[in-house]
């Protein structure tokens, strides 16, 4: 993203190439695991099946809001310089237990 781009974006928003880069594969993948969800209720597959690939998706999509929230803090506490590689450290085992366990 240029400098341009990120200037125009609004307050908060996840600028980090990296971060950024990995919600959006992230969502991507819950993407198509609910085009796979409608397909099957096109197709007429079962209640349980469909259900368990929801609980999959809305996993998938937990995990996102969790990693997303971790990028933030990441970003916000380098630009105000609060950031040194213990709190960085610190924040994604944040991170990897709320996307195991949240």
């Amino acid at each position: 993203m240029s400098e341009t781009e990120t200037k125009s974006l609004p307050a908060g928003a996840i600028v980090q190439g990296e971060g950024r880069k990995d919600i959006l594969r992230r969502l991507r993948r819950v993407e198509g695991q609910l085009r796979g969800v409608m397909r099957m209720i096109e197709e007429g597959e079962g209640c349980m099946p469909v259900a368990q690939q929801l609980s999959a998706a809305r996993k998938a999509l937990d995990a996102v809001f969790f990693r997303m929230t971790v990028c933030y803090l990441e970003q916000e506490l380098g630009e105000a310089g609060g950031l040194d590689d213990e709190t960085a450290d610190k924040l994604r085992t944040v991170g990897t237990l709320l996307g195991k366990y949240g």
